[in-house]
């Protein structure tokens, strides 16, 4: 996956929706952030796709209603499992559907957000994926996990390979907290330790599930059993 963004240099976003007004409003909000610039925009997915294939921005902010080609099909694109450098896709939708949060994620997107969630997380998510990190609405964070576990699509049926090495007792914890929708900050503020160390454990973990990022991460966590459905 390409490289998080350096520190100093301003996040460089594509922003793709079919409606004007939604992407204007994007841009508006996206470029007065000090730290954030839009560097594309498309009204379909195809043009997506090539646009962000040719200036390879830091985060794709990808609709999933378009024409031509959906936000979907796009994301897979751009961010699927197959892709030698995934870009970082975060999908925008006005639609709070299990089947879209499920086609976004296991297509490669690291993050999922609600139209509505208002422009301060929209700007919390770009800078999240930026960073290598993930932002899913709260509204459907744990919703989503707990239903892999009680009501696994047909894809996700066979379970996920046991880790290359046991997670220590601290990932485990983290873990546990990543699976509740716990941000970094709030995990080390839970477990009494620096963000740093957060960080550190969080990339071990990756390499012990071979996960793509922290929705991953959770998802192993919910279909093992480290969350209870009714934590």
């Amino acid at each position: 996956m390409t490289s998080p963004t350096p520190p100093g240099a301003p996040i460089r976003v594509l922003i793709a929706d079919d409606q004007d007004m939604v992407r204007t409003g994007f841009r508006f909000f996206l470029d007065a952030q000090p730290d954030i610039t839009v560097v594309a925009e498309a009204a379909d997915g195809e043009t997506a796709v090539a646009l962000a294939r040719e200036v390879r921005p830091d985060v794709c902010l990808l609709d999933i209603r378009m024409p031509r080609l959906d936000g979907l099909a796009a994301t897979r694109l751009l961010a699927g499992p197959d892709v030698p450098d995934p870009m970082r896709v975060v999908v925008v939708t006005t639609f709070d559907l299990d089947e879209y949060v499920y086609g976004a994620l296991r297509g490669g997107a690291c993050g999922f957000l609600l139209k509505d969630s208002g422009p301060t997380l929209l700007a919390e998510a770009v800078r999240a994926a930026a960073a290598g990190d993930s932002l899913v609405s709260p509204s459907v964070t744990v919703r989503l996990l707990k239903h892999v576990t009680e009501s696994p699509r047909p894809a996700a049926r066979s379970r996920p390979a046991p880790p290359t090495e046991p997670l220590t007792e601290r990932e485990s914890e983290v873990v546990r907290l990543v699976a509740l929708g716990r941000t970094n900050a709030e995990i080390a503020a839970e477990l009494y330790v620096s963000l740093s160390t957060v960080k550190t454990h969080l990339s071990s973990v990756q390499l012990k599930l071979a996960a793509r990022n922290r929705v991953e991460i959770a998802a192993w966590a919910w279909q093992h059993g480290q969350v209870q459905p009714g934590a």
